[in-house]
């Protein structure tokens, strides 16, 4: 089974930055890093789950949700199984959990939740006004 662990949230000022780290590790039957779909999604408190950005790994293929585009940039390194998201000039918006996700061999770029196989525990990101 494919594990995914985020890491990299914490207190940022408004307009400030962080960088999200996502690992995968493990195995699974027709799953490599080098040819799967990143997600990464975030829950604030009383909301539903957002998807935020999506990367495929083998093409670099990104999409991203309008409330971040330009903001936010996801990126993979696949030497390192490890898929990043770059977040900068964070608003009190942006304060939530941060979830990365992951599917293999992606045909279309998705932020459909129900697409992804694989899920990370989350790290929380705070932005303070």
């Amino acid at each position: 089974e494919v594990q995914l662990q985020a890491s990299g949230g914490g207190l940022v000022q408004a307009g400030g930055s962080l960088r999200l780290s996502c690992v995968a590790s493990g195995v699974a039957s027709g799953y490599t890093f080098d040819d799967c779909a990143i997600g990464w999604f975030r829950q604030a408190p009383g909301k539903e789950r957002e998807g935020v950005a999506y990367i495929d790994t083998s093409s670099d293929i990104t999409l991203y949700a309008d409330s971040v585009k330009g903001r936010f940039t996801v990126s993979s390194d696949n030497a390192k199984s490890t898929a990043y998201l770059q977040m900068n000039n964070l608003n009190s918006e942006d304060t939530a959990v941060y979830v990365c996700a992951t599917f293999a061999t992606p045909v279309r770029a998705t932020l459909d939740e129900y697409e992804y196989d694989y899920w990370g525990r989350g790290t929380q990101v705070t932005v303070s006004s």
